[in-house]
């Protein structure tokens, strides 16, 4: 059996990673796996970045075989990313850790209407779930996304 001094010392060590590990699965950084909040059907994967402090978001596979070569052909006509292909665009920006699991201040474009809202997203069930907020004032919606890894 284990002495004492050497179960400390081994919780002592573990304790720190284990909980470093935890902090980390709470960040958003990572592959999301988009949910229609609509129709509840798996619609892209967006990888999820943290960059000194700033959250953003690029969806990296449009999962419809008919969408995958879309375009955002109903963002404003002064937006950079109209007629450009959906995979590969930047739909998340400027989000900023507002307490534990949140981060808000940032915008999202939804490219099926080419419309930016205020974002907002929230890391729950442990770093397994991300719940995105977009709102416009005080109308919006919000969709729970998937961690894929």
């Amino acid at each position: 059996m284990p002495s004492l001094p050497l179960c400390a010392l081994f919780a002592a060590i573990t304790l720190p990673l284990s909980v470093a590990a935890a902090a980390q699965s709470l960040s958003p950084a990572g592959l999301w796996q988009t949910i229609d909040d609509e129709t509840k059907a798996a619609k892209s994967l967006v990888r999820i970045t943290e960059r000194d402090g700033i959250v953003s978001g690029v969806i990296e596979k449009v999962l419809d075989p008919a969408k995958r070569d879309a375009k955002c052909e109903e963002c404003a006509d002064d937006d950079p990313r109209k007629g450009k292909p959906v995979t590969g665009m930047t739909i998340l920006t400027g989000l900023k850790k507002e307490g534990d699991t949140v981060y808000g201040g940032g915008t999202v474009l939804d490219p099926n209407n080419g419309k930016v809202y205020a974002a907002r997203v929230t890391v729950i069930d442990g770093g397994r779930k991300l719940e995105m907020r977009g709102s416009f004032l005080f109308i919006g919606r919000t969709q729970t996304w998937l961690r894929v890894e």
